[in-house]
């Protein structure tokens, strides 16, 4: 494979775009609970903790997972670990339809959230195809983030047709075509060399306090978008008693902009600098 600098731009872009196509796939499936756990909620006879939970659970795992896919995507390839990430989550997913369970769910939520840690893998993977433009990559990989909308828009009309137990099964197939997309149009990770870089070496980033900083501010802003993104339809529902696609629909007005918005703040990154614009 070789370097950034041998790759065209065009053939760089493809690599961009197929990977922010399978990232917002990947959102798709993480969020999803947002709109099927308002069925669920009503055939299992759950509480708003109990709801909370439910939809806590992907998104708990896919932070704390975010760290060593990060390490393996450093270590593998971000070709590689997003196709194995992709046929992976789509198991979960399948599987979903057939729990009865609250505890069933909520198992099969920790496992969906390995969906929503290909945010870790993504962002190192394209910043390497782009050494000048690195924040707008990382924009428009973020963008991915509208996902969460496309749930929105996607999932209310299977459940109103079909059932929740629909949803799922779409979004299986769906990462798995992503997955033989994504292998067919990315190339290998350029950061990938013959000497791998020693786990503690890795870890050593860890002890600079301005990683903790920006995981702080990443906390709060990302974080708040997560948290309303999967809550805000259940409280049009629970509060104004939207139907469900009308509640979706009010949801995605606030996370569709949002994703949009990040290839925005990206180039604003490359042009001021990261620090400033954040």
């Amino acid at each position: 494979m070789g370097s950034p600098r041998e790759i065209t731009r065009n053939r760089a872009l493809v690599v961009l775009f197929v990977t922010t196509f399978a990232f917002a796939a990947c959102f798709v499936a993480w969020m999803m609970f947002g709109v099927i756990g308002i069925p669920i909620r009503k055939e299992l006879g759950l509480n708003a903790s109990e709801f909370g939970l439910l939809t806590a659970t992907p998104v708990l795992t896919g932070a704390l997972l975010r760290l060593p896919l990060g390490i393996w995507t450093d270590r593998f390839g971000g070709r590689i670990v997003m196709t194995v990430l992709l046929v992976l989550c789509a198991v979960p997913l399948w599987i979903s339809t057939y729990a009865t369970a609250f505890w069933q769910f909520l198992a099969l939520g920790l496992a969906l959230g390995l969906v929503g840690a290909s945010f870790a893998v993504g962002t190192p993977y394209v910043a390497r195809f782009f050494p000048k433009n690195r924040g707008f990559a990382m924009g428009v990989f973020g963008a991915g983030v509208s996902g969460a909308a496309i749930n929105m828009f996607v999932a209310p009309a299977l459940v109103s047709h079909y059932g929740w137990q629909m949803v799922p099964r779409v979004y299986a197939v769906v990462l798995l075509v992503t997955a033989v997309i994504f292998w067919a149009l990315a190339l290998p990770d350029p950061g990938v060399g013959s000497k791998s870089i020693p786990l503690r070496q890795q870890l050593a980033v860890l002890r600079n306090p301005r990683v903790w900083k920006y995981c702080q501010y990443y906390s709060i802003v990302f974080g708040g978008f997560t948290a309303l993104s999967v809550w805000l339809p259940q409280y049009f529902v629970n509060e104004y008693h939207f139907p469900i696609g009308q509640a979706a629909l009010m949801a995605a007005c606030f996370s569709l902009p949002a994703g949009v918005l990040r290839a925005v703040g990206g180039w604003l990154s490359d042009k001021f600098g990261a620090h400033p614009v954040t």
